[in-house]
């Protein structure tokens, strides 16, 4: 039976009328292709990429498996429309928080229209894109069980600054995200950032391929971080930690250059993330402010 991703945070769902992905409860994602020549692009890499020799094993397992395409009824009841079938990247997880992050001071590859320049141009000026190299593009954090989930409203995460993508990596690893009044604790920090598979050690992995590689440019790729919160409440080690990388359909041919714009967003990422874990009291010394706004789920 499709429906609508739960555990989605970014991009357009399925609900509504949109046009939206679908999971099918048995580990499977349906991302429906872009009507333009996006669509044919993301596909035309996925089928490259799931055998290209030049990327390592240990590389590809941070992408999502492909399995294909299918042709499935638009969530938006505009009949027939193909779909990317690929790795449910959440399937396994209870109650999952997660943060999806798009890489890059510079959304737009170089053969974008000119009115898709402007529009990145201008989303990733008004964003901490340009500042930090990287932006929040949507975050769930759940308490576990059936406590509910914080989630901020999408018009509030697009006015994001740097400080408030600065605590929202600290809120992603509290106790207490919700809180209208105590700064954000970091209790979990140590178990989802740190670690031998911990956020920063995947990071870091990745920054290192991304040092050498020249094959492909990244542009509009998106980091996804996930967490199994009521492992990480219950102090299991590793508490299902995820790292993958999703949404391609702007990737170019890297014809022996580095990545320089991907590289720089996620060394900037993991710079904040490597605070977090070097000084975990300075999240309790945060001044207190007027929390970010938010809206409550269950």
């Amino acid at each position: 039976m499709l429906r609508p991703p739960e555990n989605q945070v970014a991009g357009h769902r399925a609900v509504e009328g949109q046009l939206g992905p679908f999971v099918d409860g048995a580990g499977l994602f349906y991302k429906p292709l872009q009507g333009d020549d996006r669509g044919a692009h993301e596909v035309a890499f996925y089928s490259s990429f799931s055998s290209d020799p030049r990327v390592p094993p240990h590389v590809r397992a941070f992408f999502p498996g492909f399995h294909g395409t299918q042709i499935l009824p638009a969530s938006d009841g505009s009949g027939p429309h193909p779909h990317l079938v690929l790795d449910d990247l959440a399937a396994g997880l209870r109650c999952p928080s997660v943060l999806d992050l798009k890489i890059g001071a510079r959304t737009w590859c170089p053969s974008a229209p000119v009115d898709y320049f402007h529009k990145c141009l201008k989303k990733d000026s008004d964003s901490t894109s340009v500042a930090l190299g990287f932006r929040v593009s949507g975050v769930r954090i759940h308490h576990g069980g059936d406590a509910g989930f914080w989630q901020p409203d999408r018009d509030v995460i697009r006015r994001f600054t740097a400080k408030d993508v600065r605590r929202t990596l600290r809120l992603f690893v509290s106790s207490n995200p919700a809180s209208d009044s105590d700064p954000p604790d970091c209790v979990f920090a140590s178990t989802v950032y740190g670690g031998s598979n911990g956020v920063l050690a995947q990071l870091l992995e990745l920054k290192a391929w991304f040092e050498d590689q020249t094959v492909f440019h990244f542009y509009s790729a998106s980091v996804l971080v996930m967490y199994e919160t009521e492992e990480v409440e219950a102090g299991r080690a590793g508490g299902g930690v995820r790292v993958k990388l999703v949404d391609f359909a702007h990737v170019m041919e890297g014809n022996g250059v580095i990545d320089h714009n991907f590289l720089g967003g996620l060394c900037s990422l993991i710079k904040f993330i490597s605070e977090i874990l070097t000084d975990p009291d300075e999240c309790l010394a945060e001044p207190k402010k007027k929390p970010l706004s938010f809206e409550n789920g269950s």
